[in-house]
Protein backbone atom coordinates (compact mmCIF):
# COMPACT_ATOMS: atom_id res chain seq x y z
CA UNK A 1 0.00 0.00 0.00
CA UNK A 2 1.37 3.22 -0.85
CA UNK A 3 1.67 5.69 2.05
CA UNK A 4 0.52 8.50 -1.01
CA UNK A 5 -2.85 6.74 -2.33
CA UNK A 6 -3.09 6.44 1.75
CA UNK A 7 -2.88 10.46 2.26
CA UNK A 8 -5.10 11.45 -0.35
CA UNK A 9 -8.15 8.57 1.18
CA UNK A 10 -7.38 8.71 5.08
CA UNK A 11 -5.16 11.47 6.00
CA UNK A 12 -5.09 10.67 9.89
CA UNK A 13 -4.45 7.53 9.88
CA UNK A 14 -1.14 8.60 6.67
CA UNK A 15 0.52 11.14 9.40
CA UNK A 16 -0.10 8.49 12.38
CA UNK A 17 1.65 5.49 10.27
CA UNK A 18 4.78 7.60 8.87
CA UNK A 19 6.57 8.14 11.81
CA UNK A 20 5.93 4.36 13.17
CA UNK A 21 7.04 3.15 10.23
CA UNK A 22 9.81 4.75 10.07
CA UNK A 23 10.95 3.68 13.18
CA UNK A 24 10.30 0.43 11.98
CA UNK A 25 13.21 0.84 9.60
CA UNK A 26 15.02 2.68 12.09
CA UNK A 27 15.03 0.75 14.85
CA UNK A 28 16.13 -2.05 13.09
CA UNK A 29 19.17 -0.59 12.30
CA UNK A 30 20.10 0.81 15.62
CA UNK A 31 19.51 -2.93 17.13
CA UNK A 32 22.55 -3.63 14.87
CA UNK A 33 24.33 -1.17 16.17
CA UNK A 34 23.52 -1.88 19.83
CA UNK A 35 24.37 -5.64 19.51
CA UNK A 36 27.57 -4.65 18.25
CA UNK A 37 28.53 -2.69 21.15
CA UNK A 38 27.48 -5.64 23.32
CA UNK A 39 30.10 -7.56 21.37
CA UNK A 40 33.00 -5.09 21.29
CA UNK A 41 32.65 -3.10 18.24
CA UNK A 42 31.99 0.55 18.85
CA UNK A 43 31.92 2.08 15.23
CA UNK A 44 28.00 2.88 15.48
CA UNK A 45 28.53 4.70 18.56
CA UNK A 46 31.57 6.39 17.09
CA UNK A 47 29.05 7.53 13.81
CA UNK A 48 25.93 8.66 16.05
CA UNK A 49 24.33 5.87 14.76
CA UNK A 50 23.03 4.70 18.04
CA UNK A 51 19.89 7.16 18.22
CA UNK A 52 16.36 7.36 17.85
CA UNK A 53 17.26 10.77 16.11
CA UNK A 54 16.32 10.18 12.53
CA UNK A 55 18.19 11.98 10.98
CA UNK A 56 21.36 10.24 10.41
CA UNK A 57 19.42 7.54 9.80
CA UNK A 58 17.36 8.62 6.54
CA UNK A 59 18.26 7.10 3.05
CA UNK A 60 16.85 9.12 0.47
CA UNK A 61 15.75 6.51 -1.87
CA UNK A 62 14.51 4.08 1.14
CA UNK A 63 12.52 7.28 2.65
CA UNK A 64 11.70 7.77 -1.10
CA UNK A 65 10.10 4.25 -1.32
CA UNK A 66 8.09 4.17 2.18
CA UNK A 67 6.28 6.73 0.78
CA UNK A 68 5.49 5.48 -2.20
CA UNK A 69 5.22 1.78 -1.81
CA UNK A 70 4.86 1.74 1.93
CA UNK A 71 8.01 0.02 2.23
CA UNK A 72 11.57 1.21 2.68
CA UNK A 73 14.91 1.09 4.29
CA UNK A 74 17.20 3.15 6.46
CA UNK A 75 21.31 3.47 6.02
CA UNK A 76 22.77 0.97 6.93
CA UNK A 77 24.85 1.27 10.29
CA UNK A 78 28.28 0.39 10.30
CA UNK A 79 29.81 -2.39 11.97
CA UNK A 80 33.33 -3.67 11.73
CA UNK A 81 32.45 -7.64 12.33
CA UNK A 82 36.46 -7.82 12.61
CA UNK A 83 36.31 -6.37 16.04
CA UNK A 84 33.21 -8.35 17.47
CA UNK A 85 33.99 -10.33 20.45
CA UNK A 86 33.24 -14.42 19.67
CA UNK A 87 33.63 -13.72 15.97
CA UNK A 88 31.01 -16.37 14.71
CA UNK A 89 28.69 -15.97 17.43
CA UNK A 90 28.90 -12.26 17.61
CA UNK A 91 28.36 -11.97 13.29
CA UNK A 92 25.30 -13.90 13.79
CA UNK A 93 23.84 -12.13 16.86
CA UNK A 94 24.63 -8.84 15.36
CA UNK A 95 22.85 -9.76 12.29
CA UNK A 96 19.61 -10.94 13.60
CA UNK A 97 19.61 -8.19 15.75
CA UNK A 98 18.00 -5.79 13.29
CA UNK A 99 15.45 -9.11 12.17
CA UNK A 100 14.36 -9.91 15.69
CA UNK A 101 13.69 -6.39 16.74
CA UNK A 102 10.42 -6.06 13.46
CA UNK A 103 9.61 -9.29 14.79
CA UNK A 104 9.51 -8.36 18.69
CA UNK A 105 7.36 -4.79 17.26
CA UNK A 106 5.46 -7.39 14.64
CA UNK A 107 4.71 -9.23 17.96
CA UNK A 108 3.82 -6.65 20.57
CA UNK A 109 1.28 -4.78 17.67
CA UNK A 110 -0.37 -8.39 17.35
CA UNK A 111 -0.83 -8.29 21.09
CA UNK A 112 -2.29 -5.50 21.44
CA UNK A 113 -4.57 -6.07 18.14
CA UNK A 114 -6.04 -9.20 19.65
CA UNK A 115 -5.98 -7.74 23.09
CA UNK A 116 -8.30 -4.56 21.76
CA UNK A 117 -10.05 -6.59 19.47
CA UNK A 118 -13.97 -4.77 18.78
CA UNK A 119 -12.52 -2.23 21.62
CA UNK A 120 -10.60 0.15 19.69
CA UNK A 121 -11.28 2.45 17.12
CA UNK A 122 -10.92 1.30 13.34
CA UNK A 123 -8.05 3.50 13.48
CA UNK A 124 -6.06 2.24 15.90
CA UNK A 125 -7.08 -1.40 14.78
CA UNK A 126 -5.51 -0.53 10.80
CA UNK A 127 -2.30 0.72 12.43
CA UNK A 128 -1.62 -1.83 14.61
CA UNK A 129 -2.60 -4.24 11.60
CA UNK A 130 -0.19 -2.50 9.41
CA UNK A 131 2.30 -2.24 11.89
CA UNK A 132 2.58 -5.94 12.11
CA UNK A 133 2.02 -6.60 8.83
CA UNK A 134 4.92 -4.34 7.93
CA UNK A 135 7.31 -5.56 10.41
CA UNK A 136 6.68 -9.47 9.22
CA UNK A 137 7.53 -8.33 6.16
CA UNK A 138 10.65 -6.15 7.10
CA UNK A 139 11.99 -9.11 8.82
CA UNK A 140 10.99 -11.92 6.15
CA UNK A 141 12.92 -10.04 3.72
CA UNK A 142 16.14 -9.20 5.70
CA UNK A 143 16.68 -12.85 6.39
CA UNK A 144 16.58 -13.85 2.77
CA UNK A 145 20.55 -14.91 2.28
CA UNK A 146 21.64 -12.25 -0.54
CA UNK A 147 24.16 -9.60 0.10
CA UNK A 148 23.74 -6.96 1.51
CA UNK A 149 20.79 -8.69 3.62
CA UNK A 150 21.18 -9.36 6.99
CA UNK A 151 20.56 -13.17 5.85
CA UNK A 152 23.89 -13.17 4.28
CA UNK A 153 25.70 -12.54 6.84
CA UNK A 154 23.85 -14.82 8.78
CA UNK A 155 24.72 -17.55 5.95
CA UNK A 156 28.61 -16.16 6.31
CA UNK A 157 29.03 -17.71 9.66
CA UNK A 158 28.26 -21.24 8.49
CA UNK A 159 30.26 -21.60 5.10
CA UNK A 160 33.92 -22.30 5.07
CA UNK A 161 35.93 -19.49 3.91
CA UNK A 162 36.00 -20.02 0.18
CA UNK A 163 32.49 -19.49 -0.04
CA UNK A 164 32.64 -17.08 2.20
CA UNK A 165 34.79 -15.12 -0.01
CA UNK A 166 32.40 -15.66 -3.46
CA UNK A 167 29.38 -14.74 -1.36
CA UNK A 168 31.13 -11.44 -0.68
CA UNK A 169 32.31 -10.86 -4.39
CA UNK A 170 28.49 -10.48 -5.21
CA UNK A 171 27.72 -7.83 -2.29
CA UNK A 172 28.14 -4.72 -4.91
CA UNK A 173 26.01 -6.39 -7.38
CA UNK A 174 23.42 -7.31 -4.26
CA UNK A 175 20.51 -4.31 -4.58
CA UNK A 176 20.23 -4.95 -8.30
CA UNK A 177 20.08 -8.45 -7.86
CA UNK A 178 17.42 -7.79 -5.47
CA UNK A 179 15.88 -5.34 -7.24
CA UNK A 180 15.81 -7.76 -10.54
CA UNK A 181 14.77 -10.81 -8.90
CA UNK A 182 11.51 -8.87 -6.48
CA UNK A 183 10.49 -7.59 -10.08
CA UNK A 184 10.40 -10.70 -11.25
CA UNK A 185 8.57 -12.36 -8.67
CA UNK A 186 10.86 -15.07 -8.05
CA UNK A 187 11.40 -13.75 -4.33
CA UNK A 188 8.47 -13.86 -3.74
CA UNK A 189 8.00 -17.45 -2.35
CA UNK A 190 10.97 -17.19 -0.61
CA UNK A 191 9.31 -14.01 1.31
CA UNK A 192 5.94 -16.06 1.71
CA UNK A 193 7.82 -18.88 3.56
CA UNK A 194 10.21 -16.88 5.53
CA UNK A 195 7.01 -15.12 6.65
CA UNK A 196 5.02 -18.55 7.13
CA UNK A 197 7.93 -18.66 9.90
CA UNK A 198 7.61 -15.50 11.49
CA UNK A 199 4.02 -16.17 12.17
CA UNK A 200 4.61 -19.69 13.93
CA UNK A 201 6.95 -17.75 16.18
CA UNK A 202 4.38 -15.33 17.32
CA UNK A 203 2.17 -17.88 17.26
CA UNK A 204 4.45 -19.83 19.63
CA UNK A 205 5.14 -16.46 21.84
CA UNK A 206 1.70 -15.39 22.52
CA UNK A 207 -0.08 -18.65 22.65
CA UNK A 208 -4.03 -19.35 21.90
CA UNK A 209 -4.33 -15.26 22.50
CA UNK A 210 -3.35 -14.59 18.94
CA UNK A 211 -6.32 -16.25 17.34
CA UNK A 212 -6.48 -15.09 13.78
CA UNK A 213 -3.13 -13.15 13.11
CA UNK A 214 -3.27 -9.83 10.78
Amino acid sequence: MGLINLLQHDPLLFCLLVPILLYSVIVHEVAHGAMALLFGDDTAKRYGRLTLNPIPHLDPIGSIALLLVGFGWAKPVPVNYAALRHSRFGLVAVSLAGCATNILIATIAVFLLQLTAGKAGGTIEAILSILAKINIILGAFNLIPIPPLDGSRILTAFLPESAQERLAAIEPYGFFILIALLFSGILNHAITFIQSGIYLVIGLLLGPLTGRLP
